[in-house]
């Protein structure tokens, strides 16, 4: 059962976009899936130069030998979906679970007019007000779309069919664990939990189906929006030190502050982890841009590492050192 669970350990923006996409350009998996919320959350990778962003597909869309599945638990913007699926010329390989809810115009409205959605800081996407629905029973689901009808099908069947003969799956949440519904920094989250578990349950596959749980750090913290971010740095310091961003949705300035222990210790809790990636390594030691091997590291940024998997009690696997999906240091075998 060759199946990865990865997920964000912080506030989203922890670049899952660039390790999914390295992850199915290296291991070619038969199938990736996407649980998560929807539309709300933006993954980027970037190939020679050249930056992908996507809001409905898997990141693995990188990958083209592996088909694109969106599980039940997924929100569904069809106009955003059909564009993506346009863009990359993946329409022969593109599943969505007959299930998954869909995201309507009246929900964008209310997302964006209310005072709530407001003073939480949502995207507008119309994910809340969607997710409010589905819990009401009364949201549309993707198998009442005309637009989709080529496109749904069983993904959780799909998903163990391959699982039973030996496949490799790549399962892709969104958003980072403190933005769960339930375990993130109530009520500045999300509109449903988006740890490992809940994303299994997304896709429709039991808890041991999974081997291997992916939890993705950056070598800082960032976050958009409201909310808690202890240890905050001033937007001036922020820029200072490389640290300031745009969130990949909203085109929000992200706000930052340094590496959170204590977070990253009941982020690998809340979601079993069994490996770390730790992504922009370049960012806080410049000298390490765009090396490949462990042992091109400068002796600060190997010791930052190590601290990592002192404290936390797991292998940094995988190190992000630059944009391209390719600048990375690959532990796996190592470890």
């Amino acid at each position: 059962m060759p199946s990865t669970v990865i997920v964000g350990g912080f506030f989203g923006d922890e670049g899952k976009g660039k390790i999914i996409a390295y992850l199915a350009l290296k291991d070619k998996p038969s199938i990736a899936v996407r649980g998560g919320v929807g539309p709300n959350a933006g993954h980027t990778f970037t190939i020679d130069g050249r930056a992908y962003k996507v809001r409905m597909l898997p990141s693995a869309v990188a990958y083209k030998g592996c088909r694109l599945m969106i599980g039940a638990g997924v929100l569904i913007d069809p106009d955003v979906l059909l564009h993506e699926i346009r863009e990359f010329d993946a329409s022969d390989r593109v599943v969505v679970d007959n299930q998954a809810g869909i995201i309507e115009e009246r929900h964008k409205e209310i997302d964006r007019a209310g005072e709530h959605s407001k003073a939480i800081g949502t995207t507008g996407s119309g994910s809340g007000p969607a997710n409010a629905d589905r819990a009401s029973r009364i949201l549309k689901l993707a198998k009442d779309v005309e637009s989709l009808a080529r496109l749904t099908g069983d993904v959780s069947m799909l998903v163990n069919d391959a699982l039973d003969k030996g496949e490799h799956v790549l399962i892709e949440g969104t958003q980072g664990t403190f933005l769960s519904l339930y375990h993130g920094t109530y009520p500045f989250v999300t509109s449903k939990d988006v740890t490992a578990s809940a994303i299994c349950s997304d896709i429709g596959i039991g808890p041991k189906r999974v081997d291997d749980v992916l939890v993705v750090f950056k070598a800082y913290v960032t976050r958009v929006g409201s909310g808690m971010l202890e240890d905050e740095l001033d937007r001036e310091e922020a820029r200072r030190r490389g640290w300031l961003e745009v969130a990949t949705v909203t085109g929000r300035e992200r706000r930052a502050a340094p590496f959170n222990i204590r977070l990253a210790k009941r982020a690998v809790m809340l979601n079993s982890a069994t490996q770390i990636a730790v992504t922009k390594l370049d960012v806080l030691f410049p000298e390490c841009k765009h090396a490949r091997v462990y042992e091109q590291l400068s002796n600060d940024a190997k010791r930052f590492i190590e601290s990592i998997e002192d404290e936390l009690k797991v292998n940094v696997t995988l190190i992000g050192t630059g944009e391209d999906v390719y600048d990375i240091i690959d532990r796996r075998l190592t470890c």
